[in-house]
């Protein structure tokens, strides 16, 4: 028998802020996507048990693709540019169950 997701969908942000000059999320506004993206979540409707949580995350190590989030369980790797982008990723992705092929990182994209 399995057992029933807590969260329908659970999406990470990564804000991380290196010190070193090196490309991080952070520089790209992070905490600004993850702030968007958790307010539209309660206005669609979609946050809490069942639904879908908003997390920040430290360092994800997709840093050459940055700005980056995750979605589980599917484990769909997003990079997004700006608002819209993130507005569809909610309707699409996290409302709708349908992954946003244009957003997705590639496979080979790492720190």
């Amino acid at each position: 028998m399995t057992q029933a997701s807590y969260y329908k969908h659970h999406i990470f942000f990564c804000t991380n802020q290196r010190d070193n000059a090196q490309a991080c999320c952070a520089d790209h506004n992070a905490q600004e996507a993850f702030e968007h993206c958790k307010a539209q979540v309660k206005k669609e409707g979609l946050a809490g048990v069942g639904g879908v949580r908003v997390n920040k995350a430290g360092c994800l190590d997709r840093c050459a693709a940055g700005p980056v989030a995750v979605v589980y369980p599917e484990a769909v790797w997003y990079s997004f540019v700006d608002k819209a982008d993130l507005d569809e990723i909610v309707h699409s992705h996290l409302k709708n169950g349908q992954i946003v092929e244009r957003l997705l990182v590639p496979a080979h994209v790492g720190r």
